[in-house]
């Protein structure tokens, strides 16, 4: 830039021309926005162990790995979860970069990551007296907080271009203790949704609408008909903002009467219109309430080959769901079973003896349960004590022994493709984002994905109700023409599990 005449450096403009220039002081502000805009985010193990990618996530902002981290990731190489392959990948990805580094930038000013990307370094510094004078425990998260610390004083020392330096981890004690030091912090955000309170629910009620609309679902004699209704219908008289999404399931309704719908495409008039929505029975498994028959439409529903229910425990989610696949048996080659193995204690299925299947038996009971429930739905007991099975039993027993029902261990996912399957994954809010994204892109043509789970139930300790993978899907999907999504709340285990997600 030339004032006055002279050339002014970002560096040493100070020395060429008079500071207190009014153009040069403009200079100076130009200057000091834009380096504050730019920050430097120092990276903690689990927010890598969370996202191999998140190293390109963070804009035009510098990147720094403390080496505490680096010692860190070492121990988790090796396994089969998605931590690992985080692990892994992050590894290589860095390993790239530091390929590219003729010059020792790496453990210096950092390397530029592309055109719109920033630097990345590695922080070889991970002592402060002050820290380690407080906490006798030398630990992984003490000397990251080191790092931090040292690269906030650096940064404070410039007078003119001290960046702001943050702190990036998903764990809340290591923030909190950041923040005790006076020092940046924060949660890793890339992929968590706006508000889970105002996350899409699926469903809604419409009130006052005219009867002529509603009666457009119904025959003279009561029954139901083919026919579709248009918005055109409701717009005069009780028009729905925000319009609806596809798949989005409705309870229309007025003083008298109401009915059950669903925003369909009609192929016919090549448009969306209201479908309208029946209770029905999956293997003598019947909707008790209006959420269930939403949610048993989109299972039964070939078109939609994504759906997520999210539930508390008791709303019958995987109830539903096995219900539905048993029923579409015809229409798919395999049923498969999965569950993310994160038990309450944090032991993996390693410290159980046996095979794959054998350790994973215990983390896949819950399921067999619902699988027990629809049997003795189908099963009766005579006066006698006779005790007879229907056919549906039959079904279900040769489902299992013929491996046309099978359980598909999570770990092993990668790389698997699943053509013509109807794939139910139980306890999806333990799942990262990238771990439901890895599920669902292995469905090949014909596969139906389920994903069920509760956000406010999380035993991972890498995510929460807003970064977890059935949060993220619910966000990132809806609106689609081949997903649907519907909130159960209603509970119909019975009165002491209902009291138990409410109080407890």
């Amino acid at each position: 830039m030339t004032l006055g005449g002279y050339k002014v450096g970002v560096e040493m403009y100070s020395s060429v021309v008079d500071v207190e220039h009014p153009e040069v002081q403009v200079v100076k502000k130009i200057i000091k926005d834009s380096d504050h805009l730019r920050k430097i985010y120092v990276l903690d193990t689990n927010v890598i162990l969370h996202s191999f990618q998140c190293l390109f996530t963070f804009g035009e902002n510098d990147v720094c790995i403390p080496i505490t981290v680096l010692e860190e990731l070492d121990k988790f190489k090796k396994g089969n979860e998605e931590l690992h392959y985080n692990a892994r990948e992050f590894l290589r990805t860095l390993d790239d970069i530091a390929a590219k580094d003729s010059e020792g930038a790496l453990a210096g000013e950092g390397i530029k990551l592309s055109d719109d990307l920033g630097r990345v370094n590695i922080s070889l510094s991970n002592r402060d007296a002050e820290i380690e004078e407080l906490f006798f425990q030398d630990s992984p998260d003490h000397r990251i907080l080191a790092t931090l610390s040292s690269l906030t004083a650096r940064e404070k020392e410039k007078k003119l271009r001290g960046r702001n330096v943050i702190l990036v981890t998903k764990d809340n004690n290591l923030r909190v203790k950041a923040r005790a030091f006076g020092l940046l912090a924060q949660d890793y955000v890339t992929d968590k949704v706006p508000s889970v309170e105002e996350q899409y629910t699926g469903q809604r009620i419409h009130e006052n609408v005219p009867s002529e609309a509603i009666n457009v679902f119904f025959s003279n004699d009561g029954g139901a008909t083919d026919e579709r209704l248009g918005l055109d219908m409701l717009q005069d008289t009780c028009p729905i903002e925000p319009v609806p999404v596809p798949n989005e399931s409705f309870i229309l309704r007025n003083c008298s009467r109401s009915a059950l719908a669903t925003w369909k495409y009609d192929s016919r008039n090549a448009e969306y219109s209201f479908k309208r929505v029946e209770k029905r029975t999956a293997f003598n498994i019947s909707p008790r309430n209006s959420e269930q028959a939403f949610a048993m439409n989109m299972l039964l529903d070939p078109s939609i080959r994504l759906v997520t229910l999210q539930g508390k425990a008791g709303t019958g989610k995987t109830l539903l769901a096995l219900a539905a696949a048993f029923e579409s048996r015809k229409t798919y080659a395999k049923i498969y079973l999965s569950r993310p193995v994160i038990p309450l204690s944090n032991r993996d299925s390693g410290y159980l003896p046996g095979d794959i299947n054998t350790k994973l038996n215990p983390y896949m009971q819950p399921l067999w349960d619902n699988v027990g429930v629809i049997k003795s739905v189908n099963t009766t007991k005579q006066g006698n004590g006779k005790v007879v099975e229907n056919c549906y039993v039959a079904d279900v027993d040769y489902m299992i022994e013929s491996h046309f029902l099978e359980v598909a261990p999570l770990a092993y996912i990668r790389g698997r493709s699943f053509h013509d399957a109807y794939f139910i994954v139980d306890e999806a809010q333990n799942l990262t984002p990238h771990e439901v994204k890895t599920i669902i892109t292995r469905a090949g043509e014909g596969t139906k994905i389920v994903l069920t789970g509760d956000i406010y139930q999380i035993d991972n300790p890498y995510v929460d109700s807003r970064s977890n993978g059935l949060s993220y899907i619910v966000e990132r999907m809806k609106g689609q023409s081949i997903y649907g999504h519907v909130l159960l709340e209603k509970g119909e285990r019975s009165e002491l599990a209902d009291l138990a997600s409410e109080l407890l």
